[in-house]
């Protein structure tokens, strides 16, 4: 029988209850801080746009930022104007409650509903506030949004203005093992540096400090020497830099307001049409966008008024206008460039030539491979009806159906870990691809390498991938290996081709990893599955004495009908997040390029020796 639908049920939640009960939808995700984008460093975010706001409206020429990795406890300071003391309990506790809903005062703010240090308070167990303004301060600590103890009244304090914002997350809503990974919160500082010249970042006594913008942040991110030097080009409120590399990828670091976009946005699309359209009329030939953009690398940032985010975590800039007297980002970054890179181009012809003969390289080169990318889909045509490693489902992302955003594909390797997937996947939705062994290592390779080699034409061809992800296939590219030493190189294998060459599904959030349980204890009554030592304790307690243990070894052995819960609405996966720019090639080029004798020396000097505890206790 259906329960009653009463008054009763209608429940209103207050400000900090909401945001503590719906997290995802204030930071995103609520994981450990292993993440640049977990949503500790969403809180961090948030108490420093406050303080940069302060900063772009002329106020603070500091900020002062420490953190003590072990409490997790962060503190910032800034210099601006301090808020108002009457109403710092509103601004800290009051939802949409703010300084930003003025236009005045806060023009192009990165945040404006007056949300941020709201979700801060409410998800920490320790919060502390503090203003100084005018000889006198005032202070409030929380815990979880409740108010622990406050000074009703200003008091004397001769410390310049400014605000000051403590806090500790609240492990009872976050992993209990969240910790803060100092080097994504350097980056952001850095990032914060390049965004605002003249201001001075100092974190844990290290300070960031820039005088070029964003020409200092594209030269610090490249790996490798550009062409030709960066053309840069300053505007109100727009910066540009950009130059071709010898690389075919392209890169981007965009941002908003000072938020590093970086899912991109309306800003990009408008960037990336704009200097095709500039380049084609300057050397007066409709070159293909592909060529004029293939190796470039660019640094773009706009403030507009009063911006639209696709969520709150602020990745993707939504907005079509910047201003409210409806220009839109895509006139205005056009116009921008109309005069200003054009203006470039004449005055630096060695550059320009340098363009000319990149976009004449990148047009041969595509030529080039059309030939052998004809022959691939060819071949993949060929063996599409008996291609025996793609067992592929009924819908697809690409077409308009009600499950596209369900659908998903998982790589295998080898038929005896696809066989049990494929007995229990949901037809419908999910495809599974299974590999011959091992992947080749693309790391260095040209584009024309992975259309010979079959394995990878096969699976592009799978995807929809061959021409560009726009007809990309399935929502989820799952990659499904062994949890064991083959299986972790082979991960690194898929994942080394996908950054190489396809690093838009990563960055879009179409490549995940598959979570399988590590093992199975169980006595006569009762199955568990654990992901993990910890979890495998936990189980132990709740079973009777001397449970049967199982150590799986690879995927081969989870019987179909045990893999059915794995990959159904329980399923485990988590995404697989790129860092832009020089880290991520250099993290490539030391795990998967020919630089033996250095990854040699790692291995043994990081050698160590683990018992499974598991396999010791069930003999």
């Amino acid at each position: 029988m259906a329960a009653e639908y009463t008054e009763d049920n209608i429940r209103s939640l207050d400000w900090k209850e909401h945001i503590r009960m719906r997290p995802g939808m204030y930071i995103g995700k609520l994981a450990d801080g292993s993440s640049s984008d977990d949503g500790i460093y969403i809180l961090i975010k948030e108490v420093m746009d406050n303080s940069i706001d302060e900063h772009m409206m002329g106020h603070g020429k500091e900020i002062k930022i420490n953190i003590d990795p072990e409490s997790g406890q962060v503190v910032v300071r800034d210099f601006g104007r301090g808020i108002p003391l009457g109403k710092l309990y509103d601004c800290a506790a009051k939802i949409n409650t703010g300084a930003k809903y003025d236009s005045e005062a806060f023009q192009k703010a990165v945040g404006l509903n007056g949300v941020g240090i709201k979700a801060v308070n409410a998800l920490s167990n320790y919060f502390y506030i503090q203003a100084w303004r005018e000889n006198e301060t005032r202070a409030i600590e929380f815990s979880a949004g409740e108010v622990v103890a406050e000074s009703p009244e200003p008091r004397p304090d001769e410390q310049p203005n400014g605000t000051m914002i403590a806090f500790r997350v609240d492990t009872t809503v976050f992993p209990k093992h969240t910790k803060i990974r100092m080097e994504y919160v350097e980056r952001m500082c850095r990032y914060y540096s390049y965004l605002n010249p003249g201001l001075t970042i100092t974190l844990n006594g290290k300070k960031y400090k820039s005088k070029n913008g964003l020409l200092d942040l594209l030269k610090e991110e490249m790996s490798e020497t550009p062409l030709y030097e960066p053309i840069h080009v300053k505007g109100t409120d727009i910066e540009i830099v950009f130059t071709h590399k010898q690389e075919s990828s392209e890169d981007y670091y965009t941002f908003v307001n000072g938020q590093n976009t970086t899912q991109g946005g309306t800003h990009l699309v408008a960037f990336r049409e704009a200097v095709v359209k500039v380049v084609r009329d300057f050397f007066k030939k409709q070159y293909d966008p592909s060529d004029i953009r293939n190796g470039i690398e660019a640094a773009i940032a706009i403030r507009i008024q009063e911006p639209v985010f696709e969520s709150q975590t602020k990745t993707k800039l939504g907005s079509t206008t910047v201003s409210p007297d409806g220009e839109t980002v895509r006139t205005f970054v056009l116009n921008f460039l109309k005069e200003h890179l054009d203006n470039q181009l004449h005055k630096h012809t060695d550059r320009a030539d340098e363009i000319l003969k990149r976009i004449q390289y990148a047009e041969k080169m595509r030529k080039d491979l059309k030939g052998i990318q004809k022959i691939a889909k060819e071949r993949a045509k060929q063996v599409k009806v008996h291609n025996k490693k793609l067992r592929d489902c009924k819908f697809h992302l690409n077409t308009k159906n009600k499950r596209a955003e369900e659908t998903m594909i998982f790589i295998t390797e080898g038929d005896s870990a696809s066989g049990s997937i494929t007995k229990s996947r949901d037809v419908e939705t999910q495809a599974v691809f299974s590999l011959r062994g091992k992947p080749l290592n693309t790391y260095g390779l040209d584009k024309k390498i992975i259309y010979q080699n079959e394995e990878f034409a096969l699976l592009q061809a799978a995807l929809g991938i061959e021409d560009n992800i726009e007809n990309l296939r399935y929502n989820k590219v799952i990659v499904a290996t062994d949890a064991d030493v083959d299986g972790m190189h082979i991960r690194l294998l898929l994942l080394t081709f996908f950054l190489q060459f396809f690093p838009e599904l990563v960055r879009n959030g179409h490549v995940h990893i598959l979570e399988t349980p590590l093992f199975r204890i169980r006595d006569k009554k009762r199955t568990i599955y654990c992901y993990d030592e910890e979890e495998r304790q936990k189980a132990m307690k709740q079973l009777n004495k001397n449970p049967e243990i199982t150590r799986f070894k690879g995927l081969g052995e989870i019987s179909p009908n045990e893999f059915g819960f794995m990959i159904g609405p329980e399923m485990r996966t988590y995404p697989v997040n790129m860092e832009e720019g020089k880290k991520l090639r250099e993290l490539l080029e030391f795990y998967m390029g020919k630089n033996t004798p250095d990854r040699q020396q790692y291995i043994i000097a990081n050698l160590r020796e683990d018992v499974d505890t598991a396999e010791v206790e069930s003999l």
